[in-house]
Formats: C-alpha cells, structure tokens, sequence
C-alpha cells in the first residue's frame, strides 16, 4: 500500500491470530458491551419513568448516559464482529462514520460535563436564582446547541482527516482512531486538521478550566454550610460529577499525549481501552452508587 493514495477499506489491529482467543476477545467484549448498555439503559430508564427526577440535572445525566451508549455502539460491536469473523477490515466509509461518530459524541461528551458543573455551581452558589437561570427551556435550548455544535465539530475534524490521500492502510488500534488515521496520510497534517486540532485542544483545556473554577466556588459555598447534613447532600449531588470528569480527563491524557506507535502495539490498546470504553460503564454505576435519588429509584424499579 506504500505508494497508493487511495484505499477502499482500512485494517484494524486484531487482538490474536489465535481462532481461540479471537472468540475470548468477542466473548469479553460482549459481555462489557451488554454491561454498558444495561447500565445506561436503566439511568435513562429511571429518570425518564420518574417525575421526581424531572429537573435539569437529571436531565442532564440522561443525555450523558445516551451518549455513553451512543460512544460505545460506535466502536465495540464492529471489533466484536471482527474477532467473530476472524477479519480486520473495516470499509473507507465505516471508518469515515467511525471517525465522525466518534468525535461528535466526545465531543459532547465534555460540552455536557462543563454544562452539568455550570449547574451544580448555579444549584449551590445561587440557589435562590437557580429556577430562573436553569428552566427546562433554557436546558432543553443548551442541550440541543451542544447537538448542533458537535456534529459540526465531528463533521470538520473528518473531513480534515479524510481530505488527503492515505499511503496505507494499516491502522494500529482496534477501531478508527484520528491519531492514527493521521499518521497514515501521505502529507503528514494537513493545515485544516491542524487547525482543528488546535482549537480543540483550546477548547478542551477552556472546558477542563472551567470546570475545576466552578467547582472550587463549589467547595467553598459548600463549606460554608452550618448543616452537616446540609453538606453532605450538596457533596452527594456534586462528587459524582467531578469523579466522571476526572475519569473522561485521565484516561483522555493517558491516550493522546503520547504519539501512535508505527507498529502495532499492544501498549497503545492499554492506553486506549481504559479511555474509549471505561467511562461508558463507570459513569452510570459511580452515579447509581453514589447519588441517593438514584438509588432509591433504582431500588423501587427492582421490587417492581
């Protein structure tokens, strides 16, 4: 494929060569898959089936856990089949679909985590402001701005990636990943995908400061509650929150700053898998063990 410019299908990086850990791939994935729907299915489930969680915050982890669902179907069910298949290809417009689906719900993904901090702040710090400044319309608004500023990001930074001709098409990770797709082209960086890529690292630094502001105001209006269990209501509410944002910035780090091997690696999977597919099963369980309401939700949908 060297000195090719086109491709019409990618290779992705298989687990095994070995039939018997090919179908152990499948088998694990499947039962990770089917654990991350469940989880995020019943949160959805919840809020939407009970009135007492019909506020903003509740609504704002109900599109967090469609995401997470969303996040995950991009990337799993295509290496499970896979490994069933004992096959590695992908199509050029699965991975072009990969890639923009993947972008837009990370993409998301951070929007509604910095918006969720914007809540709690206006919840704790203002609370006397907190019905007028976040009103289902002013949410329902935000929500669907966040939508339509993804796509557009996810539709930029694919057609970026895939605006120049690739010299191969190998790439080292289990499913289309921009890093990688990137070191495939013939021209290195292209000057629009590099300009998209900035902007998103001012973006996600903008987001990841924003966050960690508002919850040091947070902390601060929290402490200054006399109640004890005035505190501890107001942590249960926001912990949660900041432990899926730290989990989303950890394994975020961990995966894009260091630079794609050139061979395929089974490091670069270490680093991969805990980002791309632990926060789709964490979240829904970190906000089911920790947030009371969705306990005692959870609680009642199991005796029905």
């Amino acid at each position: 494929m060297e000195n090719q410019t086109t491709v019409p299908y990618f290779l992705l990086l298989e687990f095994s060569k070995k039939r018997d850990l090919q179908l152990l791939h499948f088998f694990l994935f499947f039962i990770l898959y089917l654990a991350m729907a469940i989880a995020n299915l019943i949160i959805i489930t919840a809020i939407a089936f009970d009135h007492h969680l019909h506020n903003p915050m509740y609504f704002f982890l109900m599109n967090l856990a469609m995401q997470d669902l969303g996040i995950a179907s991009v990337i799993v069910p295509k290496s499970m089949i896979n490994s069933l298949m004992d096959t590695r290809q992908i199509s050029y417009f699965g991975c072009v679909a990969q890639i923009f689906l993947f972008v837009t719900f990370e993409g998301f993904d951070l929007s509604l985590l910095t918006i969720m901090a914007y809540d709690r702040y206006v919840a704790i710090c203002h609370p006397l402001h907190y019905e007028m400044v976040m009103n289902w319309e002013v949410c329902t608004k935000i929500v669907i701005l966040v939508w339509v500023i993804s796509i557009i990001y996810g539709i930029l930074h694919t057609t970026g990636t895939f605006s120049t001709p690739f010299c191969s098409n190998a790439i080292n990770q289990f499913f289309c990943e921009l890093p990688y797709l990137l070191k495939l082209s013939c021209f290195g960086f292209n000057l629009a995908e590099f300009g998209f890529l900035v902007i998103s690292i001012i973006a996600g630094l903008g987001c990841s400061v924003f966050i960690i502001v508002s919850y040091i105001m947070i902390f601060k209006a929290v402490l200054r509650i006399s109640s004890v269990k005035g505190r501890q209501k107001a942590f249960s509410t926001c912990f949660p929150h900041l432990i899926i944002f730290c989990i989303f910035l950890v394994t975020s780090c961990l995966a894009y700053l260091r630079s794609p091997s050139n061979i395929p690696s089974y490091l670069d999977l270490t680093f991969t898998i805990p980002y791309s597919l632990l926060p789709p099963l964490f979240n829904p369980i970190i906000y089911s063990m920790m947030n009371e309401k969705i306990k005692s939700v959870l609680s009642k949908l199991w005796k029905v």
